[in-house]
């Protein structure tokens, strides 16, 4: 098949969803709004009409170049990620059969006049898919055709993310080689509510001293959470190391001991989560999306309340302090992904999904 994506190049998501296509050799053309943050196949048209802005002028501009290049591609799909900006932008184009993927906070978090135009972006699609329960009663809420709606999660790629001895170099590049080490992945952006864990952190250390702290990702909140972790002096707890590099993720779940997400929502399970779980790490994060379904409290980890740093404190210190559960947790979380959420079985679903539209 010839299959044109509209999606954010400045996404792993992105990458890794388009790259399963590419090596099952259909004919990729990649139309975004951003430029890409890794190299492309050589086997891929990619088109950066960007730059991403949510002024009218520009999306109209944007969605006449998408218009322009998809009547000269041809696809046999248009499959846009995201109900948001790029969502506008693809229904601009009038292209048909359209897949829109929602991924969470564009379909979850709009209000007023932006949650008219999702809406709009929804109705359009010909097939949408999803990765969580809530995000598809939200979609049906806002007047989508249940049966318009497949399950389609991200997936895991369990053969990169599994349990391998720790990369003891890269542990001492950090912190000691003794200490247990709580890592963050979520963006420092308001909605994964960082400063939960930052807040948490002087209590943990009261019972665990030898504690350390990796806070990956970029975002706008990075310089309030600096400051924020320089006023509870504890800037020798912590590492902000920035966007890691997905090629070197496994290495940062393998050197840690316990995985923490204070996102306030999410869609379905976070794929930092998943990887997480894929890799046997224990995992704490909060009641949101459909967390509850995937981690049971006191086997994979545990479920906490948002915006509660002692709550969220209490718990790291129960895994950092058990040892056992933290060998249950690597068994029961491993497993979860293996049989839920393969990435190579996810993508087989969602090529039977462009095959169908195609016939």
């Amino acid at each position: 098949m010839k299959i044109c994506f509209l999606a954010g190049a400045n996404s792993v998501h992105s990458h890794r969803w388009i790259k399963y296509f590419i090596n099952k050799g259909h004919e990729i053309h990649w139309i975004s709004l951003m430029p890409s943050i890794e190299l492309l196949s050589q086997t891929i048209s990619f088109y950066d009409i960007g730059p991403l802005s949510t002024n009218p002028v520009n999306i109209f501009i944007q969605a006449f170049k998408a218009r322009r290049l998809i009547q000269k591609i041809k696809p046999d799909i248009l499959h846009i990620h995201s109900a948001g900006t790029y969502g506008f932008v693809g229904v601009l184009t009038g292209f048909h059969p359209l897949v829109i993927t929602a991924w969470g906070s564009d379909v979850l978090l709009n209000k007023g006049f932006k949650k008219e135009l999702v809406k709009f972006v929804l109705k359009k699609a010909d097939v949408l898919t999803c990765d969580g329960d809530n995000t598809t009663q939200t979609m049906i809420n806002l007047g989508v055709a249940p049966q318009k709606i497949k399950r389609i999660n991200f997936g895991v790629d369990v053969e990169k993310f599994k349990p391998t001895p720790p990369n003891n170099n890269l542990k001492k590049e950090l912190f000691n080689l003794d200490s247990p080490i709580i890592i963050s992945l979520r963006s420092l952006e308001p909605v994964y509510n960082i400063e939960s864990l930052i807040k948490a952190i002087p209590i943990i250390i009261r019972e665990v001293s030898e504690a350390k702290f990796v806070i990956a990702g970029d975002g706008s909140q990075k310089k309030y959470l600096q400051e924020l972790t320089g006023s509870l002096n504890i800037l020798e707890k912590i590492r902000f190391v920035g966007t890691i590099p997905s090629n070197k993720l496994q290495e940062y779940f393998n050197i840690s001991d316990v995985y923490v997400s204070t996102s306030l929502s999410d869609s379905g399970l976070a794929a930092s989560t998943a990887e997480a779980m894929a890799c046997g790490l224990p995992v704490i994060i909060t009641d949101s999306g459909d967390n509850r379904k995937w981690v049971k409290n006191g086997e994979g980890g545990f479920i906490v309340s948002i915006k509660n740093p002692e709550m969220l404190a209490e718990k790291i210190i129960y895994l950092l302090k058990d040892k056992e559960m933290k060998e249950r947790a690597i068994k029961s979380n491993r497993k979860i992904i293996e049989e839920r959420n393969n990435y190579y079985v996810e993508m087989e679903k969602m090529e039977e999904v462009y095959r169908a539209l195609n016939k």
